[in-house]
């Protein structure tokens, strides 16, 4: 529980910051101006996703499992990979800008300029972050996230009073921050071994890298389509100024999605190091916790937003979107309808199988196409939000039959001894005789 706590912490910390950004620039901005700033900032979402699927998500299925009685030589290797992509990923954020200049200059923002010089900053702060979660030390990781939060509060302070607050300077601002956090947590990290050492001891490990990344990478593609790809609807069907309606209530959503978030840097090392142990039992003991857990906390919250959202609405935004019915609590549906989804894909991940979680996304995307679109045009807003809540529902019920049917393990096999050191560990999928 403590554990738990201390990641809840970092993440309301995380969260905390950008919710503070976008309430103070839906309440100084037009609606608009907003717009593209949330058009902006699902661009980052878009390449954070490949960030996650090239470093993050085998470090941490790696870093926890297999490779966790040597990751002093692991980290630097996966650090250095960071980078590069940060850098690979910001030039082309320059070059888009450049094109739009020349092609469409209504599509261009100075945001995106601001996104490009910070992105290295904000996907080398997410590194940081999960590699306290990889050696379980989520205290470490609240301790960043405070700093960082502290410093956004601040400089958004700054900002307002000098009335320069604009998607440029926040996205400077967030840069800053996470440079600032990173400096005072620098000792903090793990000693570095040269990642020499590591390839020399793993020459495949290039290999087995992109076996498990080439999935969670066309994963991160597809994934743009379930969720992230209704703003682009509003704003292709609707209009920039509904596509502000929308950011701003979903900002309401975003703490409890900052919730699943850390429960899942909580327990997917767990399942991953349960897995490379071969015990069975424990590892679907803890995904059965896990999943209730979820449905428990994101119930709790829906009929929270029924009782109190339109009130909330009104005392964040001071009425400047007061008149929007019901969305905040369709909103609110949708993190309940992925919660058994999003347990199944951490559980899957675990296994090193994300190749059918792949399968889960392309379902959800389907349903954005077949059912969101004509959603969107009949119903507006309230279409995407119904839209939003059905392609999560086709995601969570697709990854809950794939992992009934293609992981879970009911019980442990005899004559298994599950041992932490030992150098070759007989899979659950061996095991099972799949």
């Amino acid at each position: 529980m403590k554990q738990l706590l201390f990641g809840l912490a970092d993440q309301g910390f995380a969260v905390g910051s950008m919710f503070l950004v976008n309430v103070v620039l839906a309440r100084t901005q037009s609606k608009e101006e907003y717009g593209m700033f949330a058009l902006s900032y699902s661009i980052f979402t878009f390449l954070a996703g490949l960030h996650n699927a090239v470093v993050l998500e085998p470090f941490t299925v790696y870093g926890s499992g297999r490779y966790r009685n040597r990751f002093a030589s692991y980290w630097p290797l996966m650090m250095g990979g960071n980078l590069f992509i940060g850098m690979v990923l910001s030039a082309g954020l320059l070059l888009t800008y450049l094109l739009f200049t020349v092609v469409a200059p209504a599509l261009n923002s100075r945001a995106l300029v601001g996104l490009a010089i910070a992105l290295s900053f904000l996907l080398t702060g997410l590194f940081v972050r999960r590699t306290f979660y990889v050696l379980h030390q989520p205290l470490r990781a609240a301790e960043l996230s405070l700093v960082y939060f502290s410093v956004v509060a601040l400089l958004l302070w700054i900002g307002a009073k000098i009335r320069l607050l604009n998607g440029f300077g926040v996205f400077l601002i967030l840069a800053l921050s996470w440079l600032i956090a990173g400096l005072t947590l620098f000792r903090k990290l793990p000693s570095r071994e040269r990642s020499r050492a590591f390839l020399n001891s793993e020459p495949h490990y290039g290999k087995e890298h992109w076996k498990y990344t080439r999935w969670v990478l066309v994963t991160a593609l597809i994934f743009q389509f379930t969720h992230q790809g209704y703003y682009w609807l509003v704003g292709g069907f609707l209009s920039v100024k509904e596509v502000g309606e929308l950011k701003a209530m979903y900002v309401l959503i975003a703490p409890i999605e900052q919730v699943m978030i850390s429960l899942s840097f909580m327990f997917l090392p767990a399942l991953a190091s349960k897995y490379a142990c071969g015990d069975t039992r424990a590892f679907v003991t803890s995904w059965r916790r896990y999943t209730f857990l979820i449905l428990g906390i994101t119930l709790t919250f829906a009929l929270a937003i029924r009782m109190a959202g339109s009130t909330v609405v009104h005392i964040l935004y001071s009425g400047k979107f007061d008149g929007l019915g019901s969305l905040p609590f369709l909103l609110a549906l949708v993190p309940l309808a992925m919660g058994i989804g999003n347990t199944a894909n951490d559980a899957i991940k675990a296994a090193e199988k994300p190749r059918f979680v792949f399968n889960a996304y392309v379902s959800s995307a389907v349903a954005t196409f077949a059912v969101g679109i004509p959603l969107v045009r009949s119903l507006g807003l309230r279409g995407a939000a119904w839209g939003m809540i059905f392609s999560a529902a086709t995601y969570s019920a697709t990854l809950f039959i794939t992992f009934r049917l293609r992981v879970h393990v009911p019980r442990q096999s005899p004559g298994i001894v599950a041992y932490a050191g030992a150098a070759h560990l007989p899979s659950l999928e061996e095991r099972a005789g799949d």
